[in-house]
């Protein structure tokens, strides 16, 4: 399967040396001290919120609890160093920013909730309704198709109307699509899972072109590339977040429905953090 990835790979190096302009060049360290602490935070919480289970998560369960602690503990940590460090990887101005702090917390939410869907769906899909394989990935084109064709419309509805109603609109709708899928799980195919995938394909083109928009807004021209990456990075984290918590949640007997509904109210929570810090006023 990673193997697909390097002729991929090769290719966008390709193209990125035929056409990327020239770069500005800026006298930067990496920032490695900031780098182990965050690194050592996510695995700690992740393996923490990995040993959620019937048999596994209680009071007596010491290490679990420990290690989401010392998680916390060095997420602390990495803040205090950021504002130490000459050269952080997330300049302390960046957390003055209120709608920047707002979209990457959003984001965080809705796609640790999207990477919930697609781990437990995809074993659903298998395990329990016999697909094959390539039968199970292709249930997912209504998802892929919504946003593969539906982004640039409703980016050009954005530059329209404002990003704001778009960026509830579309984590709303991705809530009910996973409600739904919670409820439809004994449906057939189509109405159990490809309608509430297509709502999430939707979904998702509202969301997502608004969304690059208003964070590469929220900052000054400086920060745009700074900007970028860290809401990159803050979907990786939430993928590894949302797995994490997908795996703990299937253990039990009830996991389906409680994975999509955590899911659900992931992404309920990302619409409520945008209505609280997007202004009114966001980006046409």
């Amino acid at each position: 399967m990673f193997a697909i990835n390097p002729p991929l790979a090769i290719a966008a190096i390709v193209l990125l040396l035929m056409h990327a302009p020239g770069d500005v060049r800026e006298p930067r360290r990496f920032d490695l001290v900031g780098a182990a602490i965050l690194a050592l935070a996510l695995a700690l919480i992740a393996w923490a919120l990995s040993q959620i289970g019937p048999s596994r998560m209680d009071a007596a369960n010491i290490p679990a609890l420990g290690a989401a602690g010392l998680g916390l503990a060095a997420l602390a940590g990495y803040a205090f160093w950021e504002r130490a460090s000459a050269q952080p990887m997330t300049p302390p101005r960046l957390l003055a920013n209120r709608p920047f702090v707002g979209l990457n917390a959003a984001t965080l939410l809705i796609y640790a909730g999207l990477a919930i869907m697609f781990f437990v769906l995809s074993f659903d899909l298998i395990d329990r309704r016999h697909l094959a394989p390539a039968q199970a990935g292709l249930v997912f084109l209504p998802f892929t198709l919504g946003v593969g064709l539906l982004s640039r419309p409703f980016g050009a509805l954005a530059d329209k109307i404002g990003v704001r109603v778009m960026l509830i609109a579309g984590p709303l709708a991705a809530a009910v699509s996973f409600l739904w899928l919670a409820l439809g799980r004994n449906a057939a195919l189509m109405p159990g899972v490809l309608a509430p995938l297509g709502l999430l394909g939707l979904a998702f083109a509202i969301l997502v072109a608004p969304l690059t928009a208003a964070v590469l807004s929220s900052v000054a021209d400086a920060d745009e590339g700074l900007a970028s990456g860290i809401n990159n990075a803050m979907s990786r984290v939430a993928q590894l977040a949302g797995v994490a918590l997908a795996a703990g949640l299937a253990s039990y007997a009830s996991g389906f429905a409680a994975s999509m509904i955590g899911a659900a109210v992931l992404a309920a929570g990302g619409a409520g953090v945008m209505a609280a810090t997007v202004p009114r006023r966001a980006g046409k």
